[in-house]
């Protein structure tokens, strides 16, 4: 149990951490917490045995440790209040009445990304979750058409459909309706499969033009499966000092270009959970802050991921922000 004044004293050195990227000192701490030098060293011995904060290689100073910034978000830390300029920002986006959902969150969370100069993460909903209700199709020219694919969720999706060849009209129409015959009520994620093995030999008996269409169809639902990941500001996070590295910058650039890494940020609880260094999968050295979203009974998973030393007082009020304007929808 930490007395006030060493709580006192790790919310500085957390905070000013933080802010300047630089081992703390006692000295530079007397003046705040108006005691003697011996009197902080005396504290930071309690602070540093107790796992809170730890010596770095090249310097007298300490810094905070991972148990350290997690006593301070878990006993410490506040909620920061919106600046007027972050509400007005966010304010736009959700004033906005032509928007659609993805749009609404994708939009914020990449006004979130340059506000923070962090990396934020928009998953929606899982599409194995979601399951092919109809698809129908607006020809442009011989072609070129859109494809509008609806889910059993009420999700409409546009895709443009580019062809390498010219087609008929008719042999359009006759694919259409075999793949509504086939895949309606197929989850999102098994379409390519059911496509391959189920629809391609069925269009191959009666479409002329049959491997035309299906590459385009094909790409298009490979498209549309991947299309539930906005990934925004990526190279934000390696502009942060802890990873001037070079080989660790390769090392996080790989992780956000991992599908299945990427994927496995899902959050299933509710509320903002923070996870911090090795409680997250994603990497040791970076924190992961996430929450679930609903919005007119889409659900998805909107997280922030930083170094260690993130500003976690004002990224928990920017995803509240979120947070609250979508679970009202």
């Amino acid at each position: 149990m930490l007395s006030n004044r060493q709580t006192e004293l790790l919310k500085i050195i957390v905070e000013t951490y933080i802010k300047d990227v630089k081992p703390i000192g006692s000295k530079s701490i007397c003046q705040k917490l108006r005691c003697s030098s011996a009197t902080v060293r005396n504290d930071m011995v309690v602070l540093e045995e107790n796992g809170l904060i730890e010596k770095t290689h090249i310097s007298s100073g300490r810094i905070p440790s991972e148990k350290g910034y997690r006593y301070y978000v878990d006993n410490i830390m506040k909620p920061k209040e919106l600046t007027g300029e972050d509400m007005l920002k966010l304010q736009t986006i959700f004033k906005n009445n032509t928007l659609m959902l993805d749009d609404y969150i994708t939009k914020s969370m990449q006004i979130i990304s340059e506000m923070t100069n962090y990396t934020t993460i928009v998953l929606g909903k899982s599409s194995k979750d979601n399951h092919i209700s109809k698809i129908e199709v607006i020809p442009i020219n011989d072609q070129s058409l859109v494809a509008v694919v609806i889910t059993d969720k009420g999700h409409v999706e546009h895709k443009n459909i580019y062809m390498e060849e010219r087609v008929s009209v008719d042999d359009v129409v006759k694919t259409v309706d075999i793949i509504n015959k086939l895949i309606v009520g197929t989850p999102i994620d098994e379409v390519n499969s059911k496509l391959e093995f189920e629809v391609k030999p069925v269009i191959e008996k009666y479409v002329k033009q049959h491997e035309v269409l299906y590459n385009a169809f094909y790409n298009a639902f490979n498209e549309f499966t991947s299309s539930n990941v906005t990934v925004s500001g990526t190279k934000n996070i390696l502009m942060q000092p802890e990873f001037n590295d070079t080989s660790k910058m390769r090392e996080i650039l790989s992780k956000f270009e991992d599908k299945d890494m990427i994927n496995n940020i899902t959050e299933e609880e509710n509320g903002i959970n923070v996870y911090i260094g090795s409680e997250n999968e994603f990497d040791d050295d970076v924190t992961v802050i996430k929450t679930k979203y609903s919005y007119n009974g889409e659900e998805g998973t909107i997280a922030l991921i930083g170094p260690k030393r993130m500003e976690y007082d004002r990224v928990l009020t920017l995803l509240n922000y979120i947070k609250e304007h979508t679970d009202r929808g």
